[in-house]
């Protein structure tokens, strides 16, 4: 067995001989029988608006579409003159066959625990959203959601869906610059937070990020604050000190801004029971009308605010969800991705909840008390699905088997990875050790853009390659092409591109629909979809994915622009340039390292080389957060450019990589600046 040693480039070294059968057990008790799959996958090459036509039966509508789709590239709209809800996809129409089913079970990283049934969360879902309704919000206007993994993030997501109110979901650990800028990008009027959320037994303060945004975020006029001590239950003590209150006469500003600070439960209590089942009721929305705005790093330093509509994008998440997980009710499924990244919204909150299922949630760290956690809570709560990323089990690898094996997982049925391509060694591990090498892993391969699944196993018909995500699911067209748009011969990497529409794909760029053009469909023609990554095609058909081929960072399954963690660097005062590449990590996939020139009224010396880095690195955290860290800082006195000026990070990703520079320089200004970096290299080796 060999394995890529840089997912940057068109290595095809990437195999593994052998190949595991389709699960007998799936095949016999799947929803989809193997004739079922067969007859989707014919249905879904022979006619692609036919069979996403039959998914979208699956959902249910307040008035059926009059047109399946509306192609002009590169924009989409699918199920025109439908009307449809999120929210009583996900809630309501489950009430008349399992309410008292649990829709979600929480732990917190303390150690508390709470179930909300489908009819409880609508409850709190229905009187959140006419708490908001009573704040002024309506139909089409944005609401940012900055929360920590506790049940209330998934009443806030629905309560906006409910409301039409499009929101967008700011990952915790983002800095009040992250968040400042995606509020104000997205012209958000309301903020949903919490004072605070638990991370590896520390408090992380999430209120003080969002007052420290709040004076620079015009559009905003409320925040709703979550306190974490009452997250995931409402005492008959709380509920009757916020029932005292319904005039919301508590109201106060938060910080130095005009933001009006609202408390979550106070908000909850004011509103008048007579009135919940009106100002909570569900808003009949076209299909096209957008869910949320998801903001992902690109090769520029501004993220993108990537548009995902309702109906589409619940078709998408909901079959693919059925398809690739087999949820039934009897599942306790829990994928482990956090709800600001676009695998909690399709694969935590809204394909999960549409199918029916039972979803467990976790706030805090994978090794916080001890390192056997995860494996702790799937002994505790009978977990029968587990979704993660590869970086999580390289990490788990790493501890060691004792800790897995110290616990009961007989529970699990089937095994998930998302976030990049996992190499074998990881597989096996996963397969073996987590799985007891019964439990089917389904492998997948998809982006913020497309919203849901595009390439993977479906336990009861696929014959799974450790490595590889194997093939598209039914209704998409994937291929591996090369610059010209032509099928590269087996074996050989190209270009992983998605050559017809599908109804969950991104619609725009908030606010910027040329970029969303020139970022996805302009480097082939007749609107084809490329998704930036590099892949190849083996003899069976089967896709492994090499991972990208851009300047995009895939660090621990979180994208980052380069060019984002540059302009962090850039805004310190200290420094003049700087120049960010990956390296392989055999933890996250992918570090940072960064090549900073400082500015010539700043010297270095030696001793304080370390302080300078530090304080670097501290600073990237404050302008982005901790997930760009960067593992590396080398000073040097100049950056690699071609004669027009451009930085030729092909040669710094070989430094960070090798130490040294092997491919061709001929377009260098300067040859001295690689070889001074190349004996920086070698001083530090």
């Amino acid at each position: 067995m060999t394995e890529t040693a840089n997912p940057g480039t068109f290595d095809v070294t990437l195999r593994e001989n052998r190949v595991f059968p389709p699960s007998r057990s799936f095949a016999e008790k799947s929803a989809y029988s193997l004739s079922d799959l067969q007859r989707l996958r014919e249905l879904g090459a022979r006619d692609i608006e036919g069979y996403w036509a039959e998914a979208a039966r699956d959902l249910t509508w307040f008035q059926k579409w009059n047109r399946i789709l509306e192609w002009q590239p590169p924009f989409s709209k699918w199920f025109v003159g439908g009307r449809i809800n999120a929210s009583v996809n996900c809630l309501d129409r489950h009430l008349a066959t399992r309410p008292n089913q649990a829709a979600l079970i929480w732990e917190g990283e303390p150690g508390e625990c709470s179930t909300f049934t489908y009819a409880e969360l609508h409850r709190q879902v229905e009187n959140l959203t006419a708490g908001l309704r009573q704040l002024g919000l309506k139909a089409g206007d944005r609401v940012a959601i900055y929360m920590p993994m506790v049940p209330e993030a998934t009443v806030a997501m629905l309560a906006c869906a409910r409301g039409g109110f499009t929101h967008t979901v700011v990952f915790g650990g983002f800095s009040s610059e992250s968040l400042k800028d995606r509020i104000n990008d997205a012209e958000a009027k309301v903020v949903i937070t919490a004072d605070f959320g638990w991370r590896k037994g520390g408090r992380v303060q999430l209120l003080e990020q969002v007052a420290a945004a709040a004076s620079f975020c015009a559009t905003l006029t409320h925040a709703v604050v979550l306190q974490r001590e009452h997250a995931g239950q409402l005492t008959p003590q709380v509920r009757r000190s916020f029932q005292t209150r319904r005039d919301l006469s508590v109201l106060s500003s938060l910080g130095e801004s005009k933001v009006k600070k609202v408390d979550w439960h106070e908000l909850m209590a004011s509103i008048d029971p007579r009135e919940v089942s009106r100002l909570g009721r569900p808003e009949e929305l076209d299909s096209e009308h957008p869910l949320f705005i998801l903001y992902t790093s690109g090769t520029t330093g501004k993220p993108k605010g990537i548009v995902h509509s309702t109906g589409g994008y619940l078709v998408g998440a909901l079959r693919s969800t059925k398809l690739v997980f087999d949820l039934k009710p009897t599942d306790v499924y829990w994928c482990t991705a956090d709800i600001g990244w676009v695998t909690g919204h399709s694969y935590v909150v809204y394909g999960p909840l549409a199918v029916g299922a039972t979803v467990f949630m976790y706030e805090g760290a994978p090794t916080t008390p001890e390192n056997d956690r995860f494996w702790a809570m799937i002994e505790r709560h009978r977990v029968s699905i587990l979704y993660t990323a590869p970086t999580a089990i390289r990490a788990f690898m790493r501890l060691g088997d004792q800790f897995p094996q110290s616990r009961d997982l007989s529970s699990l049925r089937l095994l998930g990875t998302v976030g990049e391509p996992i190499n074998p060694g990881a597989w096996t591990w996963y397969h073996d050790q987590i799985g007891g090498g019964r439990c089917p892993i389904v492998d997948t391969f998809w982006q913020t853009e497309t919203g849901s699944i595009v390439i993977s196993p479906i336990p009861a018909e696929t014959a799974l390659k450790p490595g590889s995500a194997t093939r598209p699911l039914p209704g998409y067209d994937v291929e591996v092409v090369d610059r010209a748009g032509k099928l590269v011969p087996v074996g050989q990497g190209g270009y992983l591109v998605i050559r017809k529409p599908w109804p969950s794909m991104a619609r725009t760029i908030h606010g910027d629909p040329e970029r969303f053009k020139k970022t996805y469909f302009s480097d082939f023609e007749n609107g084809v979809y490329f998704t930036g990554d590099g892949a190849r095609k083996d003899a069976d058909g089967y896709i492994w994915c090499l991972g990208r081929v851009d300047d995009v960072l895939n660090v621990a399954g979180h994208r980052l622009g380069t060019m984002e963690v540059e302009s962090a660097l850039v805004s310190h005062p200290k420094v003049a340039e700087a120049a960010v590449v990956g390296r392989a990590d055999d933890i996250k996939g992918q570090g940072i390292v960064a090549f900073v020139t400082l500015k010539k009224e700043f010297s270095v010396a030696d001793r304080d080389l370390k302080s300078v880095q530090d304080e670097l690195r501290n600073h990237v955290v404050k302008e982005i957060g901790a997930i760009a860290r960067p593992d590396e800082i080398r000073l040097t006195d100049g950056l690699p450019k071609t004669r027009s000026g451009k930085i030729m990070r092909r040669l710094l990703r070989e430094l960070a990589t090798h130490g040294k520079v092997q491919g061709d320089v001929t377009t260098l200004e300067d040859l001295n600046v690689i070889a001074a970096l190349q004996q920086s290299s070698d001083d530090e080796g």
